[in-house]
């Protein structure tokens, strides 16, 4: 049994998965309160399912980028379980999850995350083998940036409010946007990736495992 944990932005996330079947999953919108909200969330989540600690065979936990302090929680959150129970953890990057619910295409995708002050994490995805796989490292960007960067059709996914996908709507004739439930970051996806790699026995130090942060050209 594995449980998968996505503290990355405002949107948290849990399930539970055994390798065939997501048993539970559960998804939410917190004000910030991922420090009083995220263990008692996982108490009921094993309490719902009627499993307990001692049932999970593996952590998987989304790296980000997201809110320095919402990764740092989640992380941490993660790293105590793993080292009490004994079991291994494995992270994934948070667009990385995205872009693994979405329908394949031949079209380039961007996979996006809010980053606060306006800005988006926007990391670009191509369809190798069978799944959506990483073009290089993320960035920051507004989303007039990101429009002004889309020449050619383009998929996007991901964290967009009303402004930000009436702003990237007006490109209709190169951007596609995802309908809003592909636009969910669902913790059974991250789940699912992880159960993958647990299997691959890629599992991550515990010591050296840390989020991924993004700064911008001024050094924010």
């Amino acid at each position: 049994m594995l449980l998968a944990i996505d503290s990355s932005t405002q949107v948290i996330g849990l399930a539970l998965f055994d390798g065939s079947s997501i048993i539970a999953e559960s998804i939410w919108h917190t004000r910030s309160h991922h420090t009083i909200e995220l263990s008692p969330a996982i108490q009921q989540l094993l309490l719902r399912s009627d499993k307990k600690p001692r049932d999970l065979s593996g952590l998987g936990v989304a790296l980000g980028p997201g809110s320095f302090t919402s990764l740092r929680i989640g992380l941490a959150v993660v790293k105590g379980m793993a080292m009490a129970l004994h079991i291994p953890a494995i992270g994934v990057p948070t667009l990385d999850i995205l872009a693994a619910a979405q329908p394949f295409s031949d079209l380039p995708m961007a996979a996006v995350l809010s980053a606060g002050r306006q800005r988006l994490a926007v990391g670009w995805y191509a369809v190798k083998g069978q799944r959506w796989v990483s073009e290089g490292l993320p960035t920051i960007m507004t989303a007039e940036e990101l429009a002004r960067q889309i020449h050619k059709p383009t998929y996007i996914c991901g964290e967009m409010d009303v402004s930000t996908r009436q702003m990237l709507a007006r490109k209709y004739r190169n951007v596609t946007l995802a309908p809003a439930p592909l636009c969910l970051r669902r913790p059974a996806y991250l789940a699912e990736i992880t159960w993958e790699r647990l299997q691959e026995k890629r599992t991550d130090n515990l010591a050296t495992l840390s989020p991924i942060y993004l700064r911008t050209t001024d050094g924010e």
